[in-house]
């Protein structure tokens, strides 16, 4: 389980999201393990939602200069509202 306050990369997320949804479908786990992982798989859903919209937007970034070169301007994301989850820490 990710720590809070810490987000993995997209790829690790995207391994613990598989494990979460193989643990649940092979009905080794009780009702209770099922909803802690089902709260834990959608933070981690949301987390890779936030981390494609940012990518998303540095890729906007990727501009054309006069000559016809690539060129690129840094993002700044905008800042977000503390989420539930951090609000209650």
């Amino acid at each position: 389980m990710s720590k809070p306050g810490k987000k993995l990369k997209f790829e690790q997320a995207m391994e613990r999201l598989d494990a979460i949804v193989e643990a649940m479908e092979s009905g080794q786990i009780g009702i209770e393990e099922s909803i802690a992982k089902y709260e834990e798989a959608m933070r981690l859903a949301a987390d890779c939602r936030e981390i494609l919209d940012e990518a998303e937007q540095r890729i906007k970034k990727i501009q054309q200069d006069a000559t016809g070169r690539l060129r690129t301007e840094p993002f700044e994301p905008e800042a977000t509202a503390p989420t539930d989850d951090e609000n209650a820490e």
